[in-house]
């Protein structure tokens, strides 16, 4: 990929794109613990029991906004821009999905609306495991190779550990099927349900933490490279 240009004051295209790129970031940066805040809260209707969905819509159209803004970035980029398609797509399904959120708080003896549950927390898995590989695109066209270095290492152990989190999502979602099944592993599922809280702090929150701290360096280096002149 090629580094990032230099910026001249003959180059407004580039500096509009740059900023529409730290908005997309910063975004990112406070629409994940929103929507993860969101979801949770949704689901236990506490906080927003008057609010229905639309604080769980409001959280991932944010995550939305945040990647469209980033689009203007770099456009012939062909990697770059599958990264973020990718991205995209998975937004707008979470997006699609979250009412579901509501609806199965409702109604938890829906089976549809559980299944639908399922499908929105592996798809938002997904979703993290795919950000973690746009920021990785990205920091490959900065010209900063500490943070280039510090990504790869940081993404490579995000997306393990969410996709053993999404591998256990898939295995709950396929054991909800026999009933039976369940019975029998009565120790086992003991065990998850006594030690989800710490497997949900390794294997999802330790993931945003770092993605999140990966967001908010990127953003503040490209300020600092790019708008801070150097006396």
């Amino acid at each position: 990929m090629n580094p990032l240009p230099q910026v001249t004051p003959a180059a407004p295209n580039l500096l509009w794109s740059l900023g529409r790129l730290v908005r997309g970031l910063s975004s990112l940066f406070w629409g994940l613990p929103l929507s993860l805040l969101a979801s949770v809260e949704t689901v236990k209707i506490d906080w927003f029991r008057h609010l229905g969905v639309l604080p769980v819509l409001l959280a991932n159209g944010l995550l939305c906004y945040g990647l469209w803004q980033m689009g203007a970035f770099q456009s012939q980029e062909r990697l770059w821009r599958a990264a973020l398609d990718r991205a995209r797509l998975l937004a707008l399904i979470n997006l699609g999905l979250s009412p579901y959120l509501y609806w199965w708080s409702r109604l938890p003896s829906n089976d549809f609306f559980g299944t639908m549950v399922l499908l929105a927390t592996g798809c938002a898995l997904i979703f993290l495991i795919s950000l973690n590989l746009v920021l990785r695109r990205l920091t490959a066209m900065l010209p900063e190779e500490t943070l280039r270095a510090e990504t790869r290492s940081f993404t490579s152990l995000n997306r393990g550990l969410l996709l053993v989190m999404l591998l256990l999502v898939v295995v709950y979602g396929g054991l909800r099927g026999w009933p039976g099944l369940l019975e029998h592993l009565g120790i086992v599922v003991y065990w998850i349900q006594s030690l989800g809280f710490w497997i949900i702090i390794l294997l999802v929150l330790l993931p945003l933490a770092m993605t999140m701290a990966l967001l908010w360096k990127t953003k503040e280096i490209i300020l600092a490279s790019v708008f801070t002149r150097k006396g």
